[in-house]
C-alpha cells in the first residue's frame, strides 16, 4: 500500500516507517524538521529512513501545500504533533502544531480517491493526571499538549462519525526507546550519567507510575490496525503495556545498566504532569491480538546500547 507518516523524523514516526517499509508498504514521509529539539537528531532519522528507501518531504502541515505528499496516498499515520510539555512552547504553538496541522491535513484529503484508512496517532495525556481506564473513560487533560491532542483526535473522529472519513484514534502510552527524543526521561537520564551531568527531576515525579512501552511495542500496535481496519474504523485504542513502573524503578534500571549513580538536581513540580498510567489494552487485545511483551530492563538496555553507538561525543545536544 501507499502510505504517508506524518512526523517521520521523529522518534515514534521514524520507527513506524521503517516497519511499515520493511512489510513491503511504499511509505512516504512527512515532517517540517522545528528546531524543538536538536536539528542533528531528527537529520540522523532521516539519513537512516533515505537508506531505507523512504523519501521524507519538508513540509509543514500548518502552512504548506500538501498535495505533492497526499497524491495517491491509501493511508496515513498522523503522528505529526507539539509534544510534550515544553515550557518554551506557547498554547499558540500547540494549536498551531496540532489543531490547525491536524484541520489542513484534513481538507487536504477531502476529495481523495485512494484514502482508505487515516489512523491519528493520540496520547494518554488526553487522559490527565491519572490514566489508567478505559477508551470509555472520560478525557480531562491537564496541559496544552493533552488539550491540543484532544480537539485534534476530535477533528478526525468527527469526520468518521460523519462517515467522510475512514479513521481510528490511538492513544499512546509513555514511549521510549532509541531516538526518544532529548527531553524525555530516559533520554536525559541516559545522557545525565554517560556524561557525568546532575539531571534535573520535577519535585515528587520519582513516585509517578508509568505504563513505559517500549518503542517496538508500540509500533506493534500502530501496524496491527492495518491486517484489522475493518474492526478498528472509528474507533478509539489504548495502545501500550499494562505493566507499570515509577520513574524511581526505571532510574534504578539505568543506574544498574550503565554501572553508575546519577546525580539530582531537585526541580520544583511542573504542571500539568500525569501523576499515574497503566495502560488499560483489553479493547486492543481482542480487536488487535496486541500483546506487548518487552520488559523495562530489556527495552532500557537497548536505549542505552543506541545512545552509546549512535550519540556520546557524536552529537552536542
Amino acid at each position: 500500500m501507499n502510505i504517508l507518516v506524518t512526523g517521520a523524523a521523529g522518534f515514534i514516526g521514524s520507527h513506524l516507517a521503517e516497519r511499515l517499509a520493511a512489510l513491503g508498504h511504499t511509505v512516504r514521509g512527512l515532517d517540517c524538521l522545528t528546531d524543538f529539539y536538536a536539528p542533528a537528531l531528527k537529520e540522523l532519522n532521516v539519513t537512516a529512513l533515505r537508506d531505507r528507501g523512504i523519501p521524507v518531504l519538508p513540509l509543514d502541515l500548518a502552512v504548506d501545500d500538501l498535495q505533492p505528499a497526499v497524491q495517491d496516498v491509501q493511508v496515513i499515520y498522523h503522528a505529526a504533533a507539539q509534544p510534550g510539555l515544553a515550557s518554551t512552547a506557547t498554547f499558540q504553538t500547540y494549536v498551531r502544531n496540532n489543531i490547525t496541522a491536524t484541520y489542513r491535513l484534513l481538507e487536504a484529503i477531502k476529495d481523495s480517491a485512494t484514502l482508505q484508512a487515516f489512523i491519528y496517532i493520540s496520547t494518554s495525556s488526553v487522559y490527565g493526571a491519572i490514566a489508567t481506564g478505559d477508551e470509555s473513560t472520560e478525557p480531562r487533560p491537564t496541559s496544552y499538549y493533552g488539550v491540543t491532542k484532544l480537539a485534534a483526535e476530535q477533528l478526525v473522529l468527527a469526520q468518521a462519525r460523519d462517515q467522510r472519513l475512514p479513521a481510528c484514534s490511538l492513544r499512546l502510552f509513555s514511549v521510549y526507546g532509541p531516538r526518544e527524543r532529548p527531553d524525555k526521561l530516559y533520554h536525559r537520564l541516559i545522557r545525565c550519567i554517560l556524561e557525568d551531568r546532575p539531571l534535573p527531576l520535577f519535585e515528587g515525579s520519582e513516585h509517578h507510575r508509568r505504563s513505559y512501552t517500549y518503542v517496538d511495542d508500540a509500533v506493534d500496535g500502530l501496524v496491527a490496525v492495518l491486517a484489522r481496519w475493518e474492526r478498528c474504523t472509528g474507533e478509539i485504542l489504548n495502545i501500550g503495556t499494562d505493566q507499570a513502573i515509577t520513574t524511581g524503578e526505571g532510574i534504578r534500571i539505568v543506574e544498574e545498566i550503565v554501572g553508575r549513580r546519577v546525580q539530582i538536581a531537585r526541580q520544583p513540580r511542573r504542571a500539568g504532569d500525569q501523576l499515574q498510567t497503566q495502560a488499560n489494552i483489553a479493547k486492543a487485545r481482542q480487536l488487535l491480538g496486541y500483546n506487548p511483551l518487552t520488559p523495562p530492563r530489556v527495552g532500557l538496555e537497548k536505549e542505552v546500547a543506541w545512545y552509546r553507538q549512535h550519540l556520546l561525543g557524536r552529537l552536542d545536544l
